[in-house]
C-alpha cells in the first residue's frame, strides 16, 4: 500500500470580512498517497481553491491539522498551475519553463537540458524561443504545466488549468498530462468542475458539498491505465461512474446556486 503524502485532520477554515465570518471549508478529513492523482470535483463557491491553497500553504487553517510528506529537501515541495494563463510576458518559453529551476540556483547547462526536455514533450519544440503573446491561449497553459514539472516538486496542485479553453485544446492538454503524469508518478491534487476531466485523469475524486465545504464522498475511479481520453468515454464503466458522481453533485450545485435543498 502507498505510503499517505498528505494528511488532512478537521481542517476548518473561516474567512473574516466586514459583512462578518464565512465558513469556507468545515470537517475536512482526507489522506493522500504517494503517486496518487486525486482530483477534487463539487459547485461553485464551495471551498475547492481555498483547499488547495492551504496544502500550497497560501492559505492559513483557521482550526485542524495538516501534514505533507516531504522526502528531499533539494526540490520544492509543490508547484502550482492556476486557471489563469501565469506565463511571464517578458520570458521567452525556454526562460518561463526554467524559471522555478533558475530560483533554485541551479547551473544554466543543467537547467536548459531540463527546460528543452519538457518543452519537447508538450510539443513546443519549435517555439522555444518565442514569447507568450506569439501563442495561443492552449499553447501557454502547456507552458504553465512545463513549468510545474520541470521544477520537478514532490507534489502537484492544479487550480482548473484547462477551464479557461476550448474543447479541443482541453482534449489535447489532457493527453499531455496523462502521458507526463504516467511518466513520473507525481502525486498530483487536480481541481475540476468537469466530471469527465475528473474521470479522465483521477485515481480518485472527492465531491464537495455546497458552502461551507464538506467531503460528500469519495469515488475510486476503476478505469484501467494507461487511459485514452478520447475513447475511456464510451466504455460503460465510464458511463457508470460519471451518473455516480452526477446523482452525489446534483443537489449540491442546486443548493450553492439557490442556498436551499433541491426536490427530486
Amino acid at each position: 500500500m502507498a505510503d499517505v503524502r498528505i494528511k488532512l485532520e478537521k481542517i476548518q477554515k473561516i474567512f473574516v470580512t466586514t459583512q462578518g465570518t464565512i465558513t469556507a471549508l468545515e470537517d475536512i478529513n482526507l489522506r493522500i498517497t504517494d503517486g496518487e492523482f486525486f482530483c477534487i470535483v463539487g459547485p461553485s463557491g464551495c471551498g475547492k481553491t481555498t483547499l488547495l491553497r492551504i496544502l500550497a500553504g497560501l492559505e492559513t487553517i483557521t482550526v485542524g491539522n495538516m501534514t505533507i510528506k516531504a522526502r528531499d529537501t533539494s526540490r520544492p515541495l509543490n508547484s502550482m498551475v492556476f486557471q489563469e494563463q501565469s506565463v511571464f510576458p517578458w520570458m521567452t518559453v525556454t526562460e518561463n519553463v526554467e524559471y522555478g529551476l533558475r530560483m533554485r540556483k541551479m547551473p544554466k547547462p543543467v537547467r536548459r537540458d531540463i527546460a528543452n526536455h519538457y518543452i519537447e514533450m508538450i510539443g513546443l519544440k519549435q517555439f522555444a524561443a518565442s514569447y507568450p503573446c506569439q501563442l495561443s491561449g492552449g499553447m501557454k497553459q502547456r507552458v504553465s504545466v512545463a513549468r510545474a514539472f520541470a521544477n520537478d516538486p514532490e507534489i502537484l496542485l492544479m487550480d482548473e488549468p484547462f477551464g479557461s479553453l476550448d474543447e479541443q485544446n482541453r482534449i489535447l492538454l489532457q493527453k499531455e498530462l496523462l502521458r507526463i503524469w504516467e511518466g513520473t508518478s507525481k502525486t498530483t491534487v487536480f481541481i475540476t468542475h468537469s466530471i469527465d476531466e475528473a474521470l479522465c485523469l483521477g485515481d480518485r475524486i472527492l465531491v464537495m458539498s455546497a458552502r461551507p465545504g464538506t467531503i460528500k464522498t469519495i469515488v475510486p475511479v476503476t478505469l484501467p491505465r494507461p487511459r485514452d481520453v478520447e475513447t475511456i468515454r464510451t466504455t460503460p464503466q465510464y458511463i457508470e461512474l460519471y451518473q455516480t458522481i452526477w446523482s452525489q453533485l446534483r443537489d449540491e450545485v442546486l443548493k450553492g446556486e439557490t442556498g436551499i435543498p433541491s426536490r427530486r
